[in-house]
């Protein structure tokens, strides 16, 4: 890619390509491609003016070599974009918006008076349509005062206050259509896929693939906690299929041969082989819109609180009119009432705020999937953790491999390698790296899985039963047993790791050791979050007691549990909800999916299981978890703004109201600052957030 370099300082570089134009996708692809680069933090595409402004860790020379390596054609050959791009939605709400204010300025400036006058005449006919349509159903709702003040204004003969409100209006509806197409979208984008490779069965076995080179007709096997990144038909086995994302179904669907799996949903248990139908997935996206427009779950209580209050309103702004007739016999007195309702500000103003903070989350690498999942971040008092991967860091390493039963410790490594690449969880990781590390491959030491439990793996390789996972799983769930004389042995296993068993029949084969340190960040946000007002944290883990003490007392949680299956993660959310808490769960594994679903809301590790991203509601980025500090400051400050523009828009109209009555103020007046009032409040609530702030000794402020 050729580019001139216009601007740069330590860590950012701003660009401008050398070509007089730049479309839309190659915006989109350009934006997608800079994203995926390691050593990029933060990238902008401006597509009108062919800059980049890129912010980068790593050595200049490296970005300016990658820049100049980019090509058209490779990246869209190797990116897959979604069918609906989030900037030609930007870019038609602009052109509406600017074309609406050019065409009323136009209008105004060089239109003759009766063609003006012809004009809002014909602009006013949908406005009294619905209002008519309101009073016929019985119903009076905002639509009716639109309709009256409107009507009452050109029956006056005022056709510029006429003209003004409806203007005004018109910008309202598209402000309020670009917010939930925007919120859509970007909920919609929350549930596309972040699969980049499937399991391609040929005739040679399974091979790992690019999913730009699934097509149509090709057979891929997806397994337990693995997302289905294509629409397509099971040929083989069975699943069960967690359909929530699409369907809004809290209970897994069974899938078997023949039957239809789509896009976007998340194998809990099982596997199975699907022929392709549709590749990108891309067939589902007007179904997950219209789940969405469907379900109330992207509303918080607050917004859903300022539509039921506008409505309530209404009766309410209308007596008052009545009222201020009946007193001063003055039709102007009761329009100026009239031409002043809360519906504007109060629909308008808190989806736009709720959107700002969804955004404001956004550049901050936390991806929220509606306003109800901030609003539950800001009034929990209870936040619960799982600890591998989640208060430990997203890659640890294995330290050591204790083979028993005269068993071979790298061919025991390449074994659990061969079942753990299967499972999306940070410990699998860890087997898989040191596998690759000590140059153990394992393609043909393939083994067959034939399905996976919450806590552990059950397979056949060579025609024996192969298991790993926790203890509670080998020596309990399973029955495996130690080998006779190595009791001592096993008792000694160091203490400071975490623990996988691998059992080949019956019989215990290898112990791996997992270094799983805390993350540094871990005690100081545990503080943090206290200070901003969560009461309880605890730590979840199914390590033994003694381990997870040690690890509690580290990071100091007010209290933990150890040896907890899946269920019991979830049953201990069930009752703190119960006794009245709003409980947060943070995860990262298919074994935390139940739990993030019985939270008020769930928040999962990106680096994690696929299940856990597609069940949770909130996922971070796992950089840090000072993340969820910004969560908490974002969530709140979403809050105080919301309870400020309430303040704001009842005290404000409500003045008007008095001024209207007592004839201060005329109806064109009137009108003009309660519109004024509304694009005011509405700008507002797109600004960035206040947050609470915090200090702790020995860091900076947050």
């Amino acid at each position: 890619m050729n580019a001139t370099i216009l601007h740069e300082s330590r860590g950012r570089i701003r660009l401008r390509l050398k070509q007089k134009q730049m479309s839309l996708r190659q915006a989109d692809l350009l934006q997608e491609w800079l994203d995926r680069q390691s050593w990029v933090q933060q990238a902008t595409v401006h597509e009108r003016t062919c800059c980049v402004i890129v912010r980068y860790r790593g050595t200049r020379e490296q970005v300016l070599d990658a820049i100049r390596q980019f090509s058209w054609q490779q990246a869209d050959r190797s990116i897959t974009l979604p069918a609906h791009s989030s900037r030609q939605l930007n870019r038609d709400f602009e052109e509406k918006l600017v074309g609406k204010v050019l065409c009323k300025a136009a209008c105004t400036l060089f239109l003759p008076s009766p063609l003006r006058i012809a004009r809002i005449v014909w602009q006013m006919i949908p406005f009294l349509r619905r209002g008519i349509g309101c009073m016929l159903r019985r119903q009076l709702k905002v639509e009716v005062l639109d309709a009256l003040s409107i009507g009452i204004s050109a029956f006056r003969r005022d056709f510029g206050t006429a003209g003004a409100v409806m203007f005004l209006l018109e910008v309202g509806e598209l402000l309020e259509e670009w917010t939930r197409k925007k919120s859509v979208e970007d909920l919609a984008r929350c549930m596309a896929l972040g699969t980049d490779r499937v399991w391609l069965h040929t005739p040679n076995g399974d091979i790992l693939t690019p999913i730009t080179q699934i097509v149509p007709g090709d057979q891929v096997v997806i397994r337990a906690g693995g997302v289905i990144p294509v629409d397509g038909l099971v040929l083989e086995g069975e699943a069960t299929v967690n359909q929530a994302s699409l369907t809004g179904e809290s209970i897994p669907v069974a899938k078997h041969a023949g039957s239809l799996v789509y896009a976007g949903t998340a194998v809990e248990e099982g596997e199975c082989l699907v022929e392709v139908r549709q590749a990108s997935g891309q067939s589902r996206y007007d179904q997950i819109v219209s789940m969405i427009e469907r379900s109330e779950q992207m509303k918080s209580a607050a917004e859903n609180k300022a539509v039921h209050l506008s409505d309530r309103l209404v009766p309410y702004t209308f007596a008052g009119s009545l009222l201020s007739l009946a007193l001063t016999r003055n039709p102007a007195r009761a329009l100026s009432v009239l031409m002043v309702d809360f519906s504007c500000a109060l629909k308008l103003a808190m989806p736009l705020a709720v959107l700002s903070a969804m955004r404001e989350a956004g550049s901050e690498h936390i991806t929220v999937k509606g306003g109800k999942f901030l609003e539950a971040v800001a009034q929990a008092d209870t936040i619960v953790f799982d600890k591998t991967g989640t208060l430990t860091h997203a890659c640890p390493q294995v330290a050591q491999v204790i083979p028993f039963g005269g068993t071979d410790e790298q061919e025991m490594l390449r074994l659990a390698a061969c079942l753990e690449e299967h499972f999306p969880h940070s410990m699998a990781n860890a087997v898989v790296e040191e596998a690759k590390r000590r140059g153990l491959t394992h393609e043909e030491f393939h083994s067959k899985v034939e399905y996976l439990v919450a806590h552990g793996i059950v397979s056949t390789v060579n025609g024996e039963r192969v298991r790993i996972g926790s203890a509670h799983f080998i020596f309990e769930d399973e029955g495996c047993v130690i080998p006779k004389g190595e009791q001592e042995r096993f008792d000694a296993l160091p203490a400071a790791y975490s623990h996988l068993y691998l059992a080949v029949g019956q019989q215990l084969a290898a112990v791996i050791c997992i270094s799983d340190p805390l993350r540094a960040e871990a005690r100081d946000v545990l503080s943090a979050l206290r200070a901003l007002g969560i009461s309880q944290t605890v730590m979840l883990t199914g390590d033994s007691r003694r381990t997870a003490a040690a690890i509690a007392s580290e990071v100091g949680v007010d209290t933990f549990r150890a040896e907890v299956l899946p269920a019991d993660k979830a049953q201990f959310i069930a009752e703190l909800r119960a006794a009245g808490h709003t409980v947060l769960m943070v995860g990262d594994g298919i074994n935390d999916s139940p739990a993030l679903s019985e939270a008020d809301a769930g928040i999962a590790i990106r680096d994690g299981a696929a299940i856990a991203r597609e069940i949770a509601d909130i996922t971070l980025s796992a950089e840090s978890l000072w993340e969820l500090v910004k969560l908490r400051q974002i969530a709140v400050g979403l809050m105080a703004r919301i309870r400020s523009n309430y303040r704001f828009v009842i005290g404000f109209n409500g003045t008007l109201i008095a001024l209207g009555v007592a004839g201060i103020l005329s109806p064109a007046a009137s009108a003009a600052l309660h519109n004024l009032s509304t694009l005011g409040v509405s700008l507002r609530s797109m600004q960035s957030l206040p947050k609470p702030q915090i200090a702790l000794p020995g860091t900076e402020n947050t």
